[in-house]
């Protein structure tokens, strides 16, 4: 390695070594920085990207700017993801109702019993019904109210996880089919097919997303060895469910 001494004299010149005829100086170097000039930084975006974005597969073919543009637009419906203090949404403006095609007293056949559990089953129930009712899924009916509708639970095993199931056969068979015509995958391809980005997202418990008309939760009341509770969002397997 080699290096390069400068002496430096009264006359505010420097010069390289002993050579006192190659002299040179340094020009004032002055650069005002305002804070207009600097670039803002959106400490709420960036804490968004490092909490909730962090799990996200982005295209590693988008360029930088295209991927501030998607991670600002994700941002601006930020309200549309899940977090620790809301961790279960709401479709807006689309309630599940229930109508059924039979009039009061209702059949037996829809008063049912709790299936019989076993113990691994019972302590599986206990664990899936306190993870509803945190997320505000269901509530425990009390002991004053009249319950006319019950409906037994399944516990599912697989890969030594445990899925509750209502058995809701019994009403589906009473319930009123709501038919709407749905769109033809030709149409809904034709929509999208100007689309300059196509992403993919996954609704976090998507059919808990959708709430129940206030009418029809008494018919969707589900009875377990600790008490009947009521579905206050859709539960899987009943009639109707998107």
């Amino acid at each position: 390695m080699y290096g390069i001494d400068l002496h430096n004299n009264k006359d505010r010149y420097f010069t390289i070594g002993d050579n006192k005829r190659q002299k040179f100086a340094f020009l004032p170097f002055k650069r005002q920085i305002t804070v207009n000039k600097v670039s803002p930084v959106n400490l709420e975006l960036e804490k968004f990207k490092s909490e909730q974005l962090n799990e996200a597969e982005i295209s590693l073919h988008l360029t930088d700017k295209q991927e501030n543009e998607l991670s600002s637009l994700l941002y601006d419906h930020r309200g549309a993801f899940a977090s620790d203090k809301e961790p279960l949404g709401a479709i807006i403006g689309h309630e599940v109702d229930i109508i059924l095609n039979i009039e009061r007293p209702y059949p037996p056949l829809l008063r049912r019993p709790a299936y019989p559990a076993s113990p691994k089953s019972r302590e599986a129930l206990e664990t899936h019904i306190k993870e509803l009712l945190d997320l505000g899924v269901i509530r425990k009916v009390g002991h004053n109210e009249e319950v006319e509708i019950t409906t037994p639970v399944i516990v599912a095993w697989h890969n030594g996880k445990s899925r509750m199931v209502g058995d809701f056969r019994a009403l589906n068979t009473y319930t009123v089919p709501d038919r709407y015509p749905i769109p033809k995958i030709q149409i809904s391809l034709t929509q999208i097919s100007q689309a300059v980005y196509i992403a993919t997202m996954d609704a976090l418990k998507g059919f808990h997303q959708n709430v129940v008309t206030p009418r029809a939760r008494k018919y969707l009341r589900i009875i377990v060895h600790c008490g009947v509770y009521e579905y206050l969002r859709m539960p899987f397997g009943i009639k109707n469910a998107p």
